[in-house]
């Protein structure tokens, strides 16, 4: 009986440690939790995993998120970036080596947006563990807020490359331009011109035309007025920017800062032939219902608060003109200040301007060349009016630009009016 007592005994014994040991193997072969251990941008330098958001990550940076075991490279479906501005996403190539996940958008990042990165529950180990839940993180880019879908944008940030789109001009392009403090601290640099000789030449720039569509540009100017003189000491206009001139695009400042021209080329409807509106603006109240030519819809007044001078002379401003293909009208705006209207449906029955479709550069060599200048109203190439003494390049006392440009943005598409306030109000000083 003793014995038999015994042989149980050992039989409960042995059953307890086999059941022991079954319980121990199926934990040691249950695969480790998926968690994330660290998400960085710019090559590691900046923390997006931490408690606050991270700000002022470069537009070219690619994300990379660590986790705790290998990632399933099926599975990266669940993650996602999108852009706060409209909730749209954001098209990159993600891909994965072992616990390693990069994140690359196919585009730079719009400057000054706030991006969502989100790992969702369906992002899974190779073990087949499963986040328990989302992981969401944000993060906003270097720079001023710019609307998405720009076609060419130059920030000056030590170069004048285009950070966008390929429209960076050569070193030769580039004259007797130094970068320097902008506006403020978060738009970063912007590039300074002397006056005298500085330019930036950008080839190929009928490109940034739309001949079949509508069609705006963004930027920020600061003029100035010291030391801008003629040949007779006289105060001299502002060339800040010109594609041929009014064979493309240019945007003046007289020398008195009351008003300008903003001449652009237009596409016609069924004609290889272009047309320009010269737009000149005063800011004088003249529109088709108080003097002023027909084809304008508005021209605000602005003479009790001290006219354009007020707003152009020595101070930085905003400056955005668009035209909408849809409505036939062009919009120029200070400040995020409807200045002027164009409505080319109002131009008399017949004129070629009420059949434009969209912008399109018509100049033709020697006259004038297919490169966009930032400083002058043409690129040194064209020979139009090169021996006028305020329109010859190589004349240091004709009008070329004195002061500051930054953030040029090119679309082609119009913006709208919140769109163009949201810019105006992320980069004003």
């Amino acid at each position: 009986m003793k014995n038999q007592r015994l042989v149980n005994l050992l039989l409960a014994v042995m059953l307890l440690a086999t059941t022991a040991f079954v319980f121990t193997s199926c934990d040691d072969d249950e695969p480790p939790a998926l968690t994330l251990t660290s998400l960085t941008a710019n090559d590691g330098a900046i923390d997006l995993n931490s408690a606050t958001s991270a700000t002022g990550i470069p537009v070219g940076s690619t994300i990379v998120a660590e986790f705790s075991t290998e990632v399933d490279e099926t599975s990266t479906s669940a993650i996602t970036l999108t852009r706060q501005f409209d909730g749209a996403t954001y098209p990159a190539t993600i891909t994965v080596n072992g616990r390693t996940v990069t994140i690359d958008p196919n585009n730079n990042f719009s400057t000054g947006t706030l991006f969502i990165v989100n790992f969702g529950t369906g992002l899974k180990s190779k073990g087949g563990k499963t986040l328990t839940e989302g992981i969401e993180r944000n993060f906003t880019t270097e720079g001023t807020f710019a609307v998405p879908g720009a076609i060419a944008q130059w920030t000056f940030e030590d170069n004048a490359n285009d950070i966008v789109g390929n429209f960076d001009p050569a070193a030769n392009q580039i004259v007797a331009i130094t970068y320097e403090a902008g506006r403020k601290a978060e738009a970063g640099k912007a590039a300074t011109f002397n006056g005298t000789s500085s330019i930036i030449e950008v080839s190929n720039a009928d490109q940034l035309m739309n001949p079949t569509g509508s069609w705006t540009i963004s930027f920020w100017a600061k003029p100035v007025s010291t030391g801008h003189v003629d040949a007779g000491g006289n105060p001299k206009g502002h060339f800040v920017m010109g594609l041929g001139a009014f064979y493309g695009f240019q945007f003046e400042i007289n020398s008195g800062y009351t008003g300008g021209q903003f001449p652009l080329r237009y596409a016609i409807t069924g004609d290889t032939k272009t047309v320009t509106e010269g737009f000149g603006f005063a800011a004088d109240g003249k529109d088709k219902d108080n003097g002023g030519w027909q084809g304008w819809e508005e021209r605000i007044d602005l003479t009790a608060s001290g006219g354009l001078p007020a707003i152009l002379k020595d101070k930085w401003v905003h400056v955005v003109y668009a035209f909408d293909k849809d409505t036939k009208k062009t919009t120029l705006y200070f400040n995020g200040q409807v200045i002027q209207i164009a409505n080319f449906n109002l131009w008399p029955a017949g004129d070629d301007k009420t059949k434009v479709t969209g912008t399109k550069y018509g100049g033709a060599a020697p006259d004038v060349v297919n490169e966009l200048a930032f400083g002058f109203i043409q690129s040194r190439a064209g020979t139009m009016w090169d021996t006028e003494p305020w329109g010859g390049y190589d004349i240091a006392t004709a009008n070329h630009f004195r002061g500051q440009l930054d953030d040029v943005i090119i679309y082609h598409k119009v913006l709208t009016t919140a769109e163009i306030t949201s810019m105006y109000n992320s980069g004003k000083p």
